[in-house]
């Protein structure tokens, strides 16, 4: 990838995070911002080529075989990569594991990363042994004791042969990161690396370090035009109070070790450094949460904005009137099985054992049929059906719910109560807090990005309080600009001619559709884009053609910024050649979906894209006449 990036101009190699996240081997394993340390790089990454070479032919003959089935398919199967890989593994590991682990290369690595490479060595070892990365749950070692743990490491124990191979697969991915990072640096190119915002509640750091976080909470991200219920990552939110102790101790290590492969990075939702979304243990969706930290409100600030504040605004707000809009013909079962009437007004509750969203969920685990879905999600709308959700620090503060204007309990108020309710959110969600959280994230940022040399970059997207703006300019990182995504409000699409200096600039991120896939998405939206955006008369073609992808293609690569990074999909979208046929395959994650297999694979080979010679000329010559190649 770094000889094609030469070949074609480009500076800059973006990745996704490579740490490992194996919970049950499972294909729902794949999702790559759910670690399960911060340290450690996911054992599928490792090329098994460079590890060495099997003395059994017949092995060797196997594995080859298997490698070519498996890079055949159309995408990636995760399971089978990761089982094979393993196999691979273990049979490499007892044929060289003793003399790479005697090795003084292996004892200075094992030297220098011991804090974090020993736990997660014996980590992963029980997860397998007692078959749940759920730690809490184990017979033995469910609180972690350093001292315990260190007797397991001794060579000469029955448990050191299984421990020492991660050792091994650490080892080994160690060298051909940093095998790829000099590679890099040596030919002009970049590697930027990506830094999730937050770690498995089953985790190593979970695990030795549980002071860091609050466990019994949910991170995750308010509403917005992709996910209208809001984004619940399940991870835990960090205990800041704590990390302030120390001077984020926890943090200038997790950097300064990405320092080591990258020379830039990208924090993930860095909007989580000045506030993080906190969704109740209870809720499944994402609407029913707080920002935290934040500053709620007393029921007389309430009230002094002309809105009674009644108690029931805290519980969910059912009625006869809409259920059959939200369940059609499943009507009179939800009456029946999962609502009790409360007087004759039409009002019900949610029967005892249907009160929470968890509680819904477990009654239809296993029913995924299209009826179960429906009730599901409609019971789901009905628990986070309310106008405010009380603090989960203060007794009697309240926060005025996400989104709140799109439901049934809104819909409710008299004119006189939406306006008031309207003003107080508005106040509560887009001004009430600038100060506060720019002081939260001078607080944390400043002593965190100078700790090393890298160049830093935040994804600044959703909901971007006023303040991000000034304290990334102030600190000097780069932030993230998606067209169909504008920061400012005014504006459908974001004007590339006003993109600062100080940001990077992309069509698509891994969590969007891409360029094509877009355009295919909402017509009306893209005859606008069209039309008024790209300054074209007439009817916008249906599919997004090789000429129209370069047209914008290049006018992102004329934008200000200083920072131009485009998928791989959004670059091969200018040739019609090299194009995937299939504009679905192209697509990486659905946020709105929990459960997404993330299985992406290239359509086509780096031998094959390596002499593809009309696009990688397309490319370059884009590149140099853009003013985007230093050495044109």
């Amino acid at each position: 990838m770094v000889d094609w990036a030469v070949n074609t101009r480009q500076k800059v190699i973006q990745i996704l995070p490579v740490n490992d996240t194996t919970m049950t081997h499972a294909w729902t394993d794949s999702y790559p911002y759910n670690s399960i340390s911060i340290y450690a790089f996911h054992p599928m990454y490792a090329d098994i080529r460079q590890m060495g070479t099997l003395k059994d032919k017949e092995a060797a003959s196997k594995f080859s075989k298997k490698q070519k089935e498996l890079n055949n398919l159309p995408a990636i199967d995760y399971e089978a990569v990761n089982q094979t890989k393993w196999e691979f593994f273990n049979l490499l590991f007892r044929q060289e594991g003793e003399k790479v682990l005697a090795s003084k290369g292996f004892k200075d690595f094992f030297e220098t990363n011991k804090e974090w490479l020993q736990p997660y060595a014996v980590f992963s070892y029980l997860r397998d042994a007692y078959k749940t990365p759920n730690f809490r749950q184990w017979p033995q070692h469910s609180v972690y004791q350093a001292e315990d743990i260190e007797k397991m490491c001794q060579p000469g124990t029955a448990d050191y042969p299984h421990i020492s191979l991660y050792y091994y697969i650490q080892y080994h991915l160690h060298l051909q990161l940093l095998s790829a990072t000099e590679y890099a640096r040596q030919h002009g190119v970049v590697l930027k690396g990506d830094i999730p915002i937050g770690i498995s509640r089953n985790s190593v750091e979970a695990w030795t370090e549980p002071h860091y976080f609050n466990l019994n909470g949910q991170a995750g991200a308010p509403p917005d035009d992709f996910s209208i219920n809001g984004q619940n990552w399940g991870f835990p939110t960090y205990n800041w109070d704590v990390m302030e102790k120390d001077g984020y101790h926890w943090w200038m290590k997790r950097f300064q070790k990405m320092a080591e492969y990258f020379d830039a990075y990208r924090i993930d939702h860095i909007l989580g450094f000045f506030r993080i979304w906190e969704i109740p243990m209870h809720a499944v969706h994402g609407l029913l949460g707080q920002f935290d930290p934040s500053l709620p409100m007393s029921r007389e600030e309430i009230e002094s904005y002309g809105l009674t504040f009644r108690d029931e605004y805290l519980l969910p707000f059912i009625h006869e009137s809409f259920l059959g809009q939200l369940f059609g013909p499943h009507t009179h079962l939800v009456k029946q099985d999962f609502l009790e009437s409360v007087d004759d007004s039409g009002l019900y509750r949610m029967k005892p054992g249907f009160e929470t969203q968890r509680e819904v969920e477990q009654f239809f685990i296993g029913r995924n049929d299209e009826d179960s879905v429906w009730i599901r999600e409609g019971l789901y709308s009905l628990i986070s059906n309310v106008l405010f959700v009380a603090d989960k620090k203060e007794e009697g503060k309240y926060h005025p719910r996400i989104g709140m204007q799109r439901d049934f309990v809104f819909r409710s108020l008299n004119e006189e109560e939406k306006n008031a309710f309207n003003r107080l959110y508005d106040q509560y969600y887009y001004h009430r807090h600038n100060e506060f959280w720019y002081q939260q994230a001078m607080k944390k940022l400043p002593q965190l990005t100078q700790s090393t040399r890298m160049l830093v970059c935040g994804e600044d997207l959703g909901m971007i309080p006023a303040c991000v703006s000034s304290v990334m300019n102030d600190l000097r990182i780069l932030s993230l600009e998606i067209q169909r995504m504008p920061k400012n409000p005014m504006h459908e699409f974001g004007h590339l001619n006003e993109y600062p200096y100080r940001s990077v600039c992309t069509i698509s991120t891994h969590d969007m559709s891409t360029l094509r896939g877009w355009w295919e998405e909402d017509y009306q939206q893209t005859q606008r884009y069209y039309n008024a955006t790209l300054g074209h008369y007439g009817v916008a073609p249906t599919t997004a053609t090789p000429e129209l992808c370069e047209e914008i293609v290049r006018n992102h690569l004329n934008s200000n910024s200083i920072l131009c990074i485009l998928s791989f999909q959004d670059w091969l979208s200018i040739d019609g050649k090299w194009r995937n046929p299939n504009v679905a395959e192209e697509r990486i994650n659905v946020p709105s979906n929990p459960r997404n297999y993330w299985r992406y694979r290239m359509h086509l080979t780096l031998e094959q894209l390596m002499k593809a010679k009309t696009l990688n000329d397309k490319i370059s010559e884009l590149i140099k006449y853009t003013g985007r190649d230093p050495n044109k």
